[in-house]
């Protein structure tokens, strides 16, 4: 019956079902951009090439576009200049007064923000893009060279068309998150990641097939990823609730008694925003080398850190779980201010028992956050860490490590929550309506 009455209320919310249709048709015209190529690439060369390095950050690489940079279509560069530039200008928020000021402004400070954000995306998005025109031509197989008609026509044009399809796809997240449900940006990733799954899966079975793997190993990952996904809905649906008590209030004659609310801090604040940006990180100074160097005829310093920056390798994870846990630690600080949350509550009368209001409770705020953030970056360095440790040893797809399943799972727990926020606000404007419409009768 709850079911029932759920898509009852479903149907009867044009808004949400408009909104979900138009994520719908967003996703799959990304998708379809995914399958064009960029002009001028030889196919069967970039499929040999490809398919002999899928490891270490070209892998992960491939893992973020949903596949696009091993058929190096329009969108092989995806999002993650925007999300590179996103980075710089929050650091920069915190280091330069000019930018703490814009940030000050409220709605104007942040407007400009963002179009700073995009004037850095183009920089960034244009140099990758030129790099890889010139890793292209560089780079050749058995096949022949990877790129059919090398020169200054071929540089243009991929440049212009990579860059022109990071712009599109950044327009395009801000659409979905505009008029349809969910983050943009995240989406886009999340879609990337779901399509290349079954293919991940068959890649499994056929390794298993063959006698590759075995079958227990493959029952051991399927398990492996079942455990990962239930702790991590576990840990995002964790809360640590401080409690706040309000004094008593006197309105006219009558004596209201204390209220008593709760103050709700996730253990994970940033969500799936650590792995994000220190995968982009990693990515954005070695996606170059690491492409340019697939024919086997790179100098040795390419060759060393393709090495270094392998899947499993100690320096990888070392970076890795330090970039995470910064980005746990600095993101929290951003979206999360205690002396700000402590002078609202002193403002509304509330406290903390047992601690005075003002700065004693932001203290205690900073306390409680700092440990919860650092129980949160343990969990995020463990389940993105973990399985790509084991799985590097038995040649396991990147889609099933512990970085896609998180960003799977946050993005589809993030995205039904505000579809059932959509559902209870329409059921409350339908009550209203009823309430108005009956007081009108009478």
């Amino acid at each position: 019956m709850a079911n029932e009455s759920m898509f009852g209320v479903l149907g009867q919310a044009t808004e949400l079902r408009q909104r979900i249709l138009f994520t719908l048709g967003a996703l799959i015209v990304y998708r379809l951009g995914t399958y064009i190529p960029v002009p001028g690439i030889n196919s069967v060369a970039l499929s040999e090439i490809v398919n002999n390095a899928n490891s270490g950050v070209l892998g992960m690489f491939n893992m973020f576009s949903g596949g696009a940079l091993g058929r190096m279509t329009i969108f092989a560069l995806t999002i993650l200049p925007y999300i590179s530039a996103a980075i710089i200008m929050q650091l920069m928020t915190s280091i330069s007064p000019q930018m703490s000021q814009l940030k000050k402004e409220g709605e104007s400070g942040r407007k400009t923000i963002n179009q700073y954000t995009r004037y850095l995306t183009v920089l960034l998005a244009t140099v990758q893009a030129y790099g890889f025109a010139v890793a292209l031509e560089s780079t050749s197989g058995s096949s022949g060279s990877l790129v059919n008609n090398p020169g200054v026509f071929f540089k243009i044009t991929t440049v212009v068309t990579l860059v022109g399809s990071v712009m599109f796809l950044l327009w395009l997240g801000e659409q979905i998150t505009s008029r349809g449900i969910g983050n943009g940006v995240s989406l886009i990733i999340f879609a990337g990641i779901v399509a290349e799954l079954p293919r991940a899966i068959a890649q499994i079975l056929e390794q298993g097939r063959t006698g590759s793997i075995s079958t227990f190993l493959i029952i051991g990952i399927l398990i492996l990823a079942i455990a990962v996904i239930i702790f991590i809905v576990f840990i995002e649906r964790s809360q640590r609730k401080i409690i706040v008590q309000y004094p008593k209030r006197q309105m006219g004659n009558k004596m209201f008694a204390g209220d008593s609310s709760h103050l709700p801090l996730k253990i994970n604040v940033p969500g799936v925003i650590p792995p994000i940006f220190a995968s982009a990180l990693l990515l954005l100074p070695t996606s170059l080398s690491s492409f340019s160097g697939l024919d086997g005829n790179s100098s040795d310093w390419v060759l060393t850190l393709n090495s270094y920056f392998g899947r499993g390798q100690p320096l990888y994870l070392a970076i890795y779980i330090g970039l995470i846990v910064f980005f746990a630690f600095f993101y929290t600080a951003i979206v999360f201010n205690p002396d700000e949350t402590a002078d609202n509550l002193k403002k509304n009368g509330g406290y903390v028992p047992g601690i005075r209001p003002g700065s004693p409770t932001a203290d205690y705020l900073d306390f409680v956050l700092t440990r919860l953030t650092a129980i949160g970056a343990t969990y995020l360095a463990a389940v993105c860490i973990l399985p790509e440790i084991l799985i590097s040893k038995y040649s396991i797809p990147f889609y099933l490590g512990g970085t896609s399943l998180l960003i799977v799972v946050t993005v589809s727990m993030d995205t039904v929550s505000q579809a059932q926020s959509h559902l209870i606000a329409h059921r409350y404007s339908g009550l209203i309506k009823k309430t108005k419409l009956r007081g009108g009768r009478r």
